[in-house]
C-alpha cells in the first residue's frame, strides 16, 4: 500500500513540473510557484525545480501568462518584473496577515 502512494506521490509532483527550452536550446524544469494578475494581465511566478546555471535556487521567475493559448511570454522589462514581484509579495504578506487573523479590527 506504501508503494502506491509513493508511486502516486511521484506522478503528482511531475505533472507540477514546467519545462522551458532556453536560448541555448537547454531544458530547464520549474515548479509552478503561483500564479497572480497585475494590472489587468496574469503572470505565472516559477522557481527551479532542480539546480542548474541558468536560475538560481531562490531565484523567482516571472513569466506573462497567456491564459487563452496556454503559453509563457518571457518579459524583457526589469522594472515591470520588479513591479509584478513586488505586487506579488504585498498580496502574499496581505493573505499571511488574514491567515494569522492579524490586520483585522476587533
Amino acid at each position: 500500500m506504501a508503494e502506491n502512494k509513493n508511486l502516486k506521490d511521484t506522478e503528482e509532483e511531475e505533472e507540477d513540473i514546467i519545462e522551458l527550452i532556453d536560448d541555448d536550446d537547454n531544458v530547464i524544469k520549474f515548479r509552478l510557484l503561483d500564479v497572480t494578475e497585475y494590472k489587468g494581465e496574469k503572470y505565472a511566478l516559477l522557481l527551479a525545480a532542480e539546480p542548474n546555471d541558468a536560475i538560481a535556487e531562490d531565484e523567482v521567475a516571472i513569466f506573462r501568462y497567456k491564459e487563452e493559448e496556454q503559453m509563457l511570454e518571457p518579459i524583457e522589462d526589469d522594472a515591470l518584473l520588479e513591479e509584478v514581484f513586488e505586487y506579488y509579495q504585498s498580496e502574499y504578506e496581505d493573505d499571511e496577515d488574514v491567515d494569522s487573523g492579524e490586520g483585522k479590527d476587533e
